[in-house]
């Protein structure tokens, strides 16, 4: 999807200059998924013209274990190549890189939350050298509250749970916020701070006795909803509450 996007800076320089130009690219996981993303990359550039070894030179640095330390190494070595353009895929990866530059365009993927972060203005106009693809479409978080309400309807009460280290996920925080109380549901924050303090806050929220409730996690790059308003007990973090996972 977004060899289109790396090829029209390439493009650009192109007609400037004839010369086998540099795409730079990093991975910050390793995987099936990622692999079978970078492969696709190559095949759509190939597409559009640009072959690898030809008229481009593909640049990938892959950190499988996602260490910070190595992920700062990539992105230094990267730089210094000067590259047309670079490719980044998640958070992890974005962060250093324009922290690094802020004049070689960068194209992300799997971001969660792009304009919360810092990193783009707005989608529309992103300004600075950052553009990209967000992970999820901010409007999906309207759904989530009337999904819970679907499965079940006698939810009251809803939490989301968040890494407030995080910047990703302000955004679909305030969409939830804008809807739930047109549904007559009432949104509590549950800080993911540590493992002790979500246990405990966790089971409060579980406990309070306010009709059936309901759990959004936004943090990083995944969301996971719990749902609870069952008769039996399910344990959620090691902690016995009346959350269905």
């Amino acid at each position: 999807m977004f060899g289109g996007a790396i090829a029209a800076p390439l493009t650009a320089v192109a007609q400037q200059v004839e010369r086998v130009h540099r795409v730079a690219v990093l991975m910050n996981v390793d995987g099936a998924d990622m692999r079978a993303s970078y492969d696709k990359l190559l095949e759509s550039l190939q597409k559009l013209g640009w072959i690898d070894g030809r008229n481009v030179r593909i640049e990938a640095r892959w950190a499988p274990r996602g260490e910070a330390a190595e992920i700062r190494k990539h992105v230094a070595d990267l730089v210094a190549l000067t590259p047309d353009v670079i490719v980044s895929t998640g958070t992890a990866g974005l962060v250093p890189l324009l922290q690094a530059t802020r004049t070689v365009p960068v194209i992300f993927t799997n971001i969660t939350d792009p304009v919360g972060s810092g990193f783009v203005r707005t989608m529309a106009r992103p300004g600075g050298n950052a553009t990209g693809f967000v992970q999820i479409e901010y409007s999906l978080g309207a759904k989530w509250p009337e999904l819970v309400r679907q499965v079940a309807p006698a939810t009251k009460r809803i939490a989301v749970l968040r890494d407030p280290a995080l910047a990703s996920g302000v955004g679909l925080f305030a969409v939830i916020a804008a809807v739930a109380p047109a549904m007559g549901v009432e949104v509590s924050v549950i800080n993911e701070n540590d493992a002790g303090e979500i246990e405990r806050d966790i089971t409060e929220f579980a406990q309070t006795p306010n009709g059936a409730r309901g759990a959004f996690r936004i943090s990083g790059s995944f969301i996971k909803i719990w749902l609870s308003g069952s008769r039996r007990n399910i344990s959620f973090l090691r902690c016995t509450t009346g959350v269905i996972s």
